[in-house]
């Protein structure tokens, strides 16, 4: 398929700044596959549509403070420092990125909080953005962590076109992130409040936990036409035994099992064997799935409305069926439902 068969008309209006006052309570596009029926609800309705041994799968990563403001030596010139993942605990090596990254050489030393207590050393290039920091901190690991954690923000999406607020701080986490490590948020699971939660497991509901710590691979802009062309970025992920056996287990008894979010599909679709069952598993995974392509796990899943031309919104179609999602899209815009990381979501069956 091609790049260009996945835009659409899409007014910015409609991408959500703010998250929903209640986790459950953004809107729900309903769609089944079997019937071709479609319908509008709250996200809390979802129950309406599992029962008893049905499993929801979950992404549990948690996100981190990755982004952070320093001055360069000497110059004192302001630069934005994206924390992607600690390479070296010992020595306080990070993989970064950098903005504006022309004036970041290595050797370059950058200065961070009020009182220029963080100190980092610039010793590698590593993309034309990216960059290995050292940063200088005479300490044990978890107090180097705790002092670098207290300089940064949470790293919202730059296309909400606004800086962190307080509540971005626990709104831009799932009420079950547990493992750290992702600087996007699993979406999807953001709409899952604690009573919705609670509603669920008194239905019977089971629920699965895996890890797929998000990358900023999620918001860079594919720049191929032809898409068996595009490379995913990798993400670290882990499905325990545990995961594996619940959804095995739902699977051989035919109880539903849905996937919530696109990371918990790329997940699952990575880690499958012959017989079409999950495997526990601990790696990377740089699946890139877009249509057509023959889901193996999940015969449901939750997501949220994605920008045109994302390979979240790629994903979707290759679920849904190409042409109706994108008509499903084009009714959204009309119903004016919000997109994004903090938008609505849509269920498909």
């Amino acid at each position: 398929m091609k790049l260009s068969q996945f835009r659409f008309d899409f007014p910015e209006e409609l991408i959500a700044t703010h998250p929903a006052k209640n986790r459950d309570e953004a809107r729900l596009l309903v769609y089944n596959r079997k019937t071709d029926k479609v319908e509008h609800k709250q996200f809390k309705d979802i129950l309406e549509y599992f029962n008893d041994k049905d499993v929801f799968v979950f992404n549990d990563t948690k996100v981190f403070p990755a982004r952070l403001y320093g001055n360069k030596e000497k110059t004192g010139a302001k630069i934005e420092v994206f924390l992607l993942r600690e390479l070296n605990e010992e020595f306080h090596l990070w993989d970064v990125l950098v903005d504006p990254a022309r004036k970041i050489r290595i050797g370059n030393k950058l200065y961070f909080g009020d009182d220029d207590s963080m100190v980092a050393e610039v010793i590698d290039n590593t993309t034309s953005r990216g960059r290995t920091l050292r940063f200088l901190y005479d300490g044990p690991a978890e107090e180097f962590k705790t002092a670098l954690y207290a300089l940064g923000e949470t790293p919202i999406p730059r296309y909400l076109g606004r800086e962190e607020e307080a509540d971005d701080k626990t709104r831009y986490q799932t009420i079950f992130a547990k493992n750290e490590g992702a600087v996007v948020a699993p979406a999807a699971g953001l709409h899952f409040s604690r009573e919705l939660m609670k509603r669920m497991e008194i239905k019977g509901i089971d629920f699965a936990y895996i890890t797929l710590h998000s990358g900023l691979g999620n918001y860079r802009e594919i720049d191929v036409e032809d898409l068996t062309k595009h490379k995913m970025d990798s993400e670290q992920m882990e499905i325990t035994e545990e995961a594996a056996n619940i959804v095995n287990q739902a699977k051989a008894r035919g109880s539903k099992i849905c996937a919530v979010g696109t990371s918990v599909m790329r997940s699952i679709e990575t880690i499958v064997s012959t017989d079409n069952q999950l495997k526990s598993s601990k790696g990377w995974t740089n699946k890139f799935i877009f249509p057509p392509y023959e889901f193996n796990i999940a015969d449901s899943m939750v997501t949220n409305l994605h920008l045109p031309q994302s390979t979240l919104l790629m994903m979707t179609a290759a679920f849904g069926g190409y042409d109706r999602v994108m008509e499903l899209y084009e009714e959204a815009v009309k119903e004016k439902y919000k997109f994004g990381t903090y938008g609505d979501a849509m269920l498909i069956l």
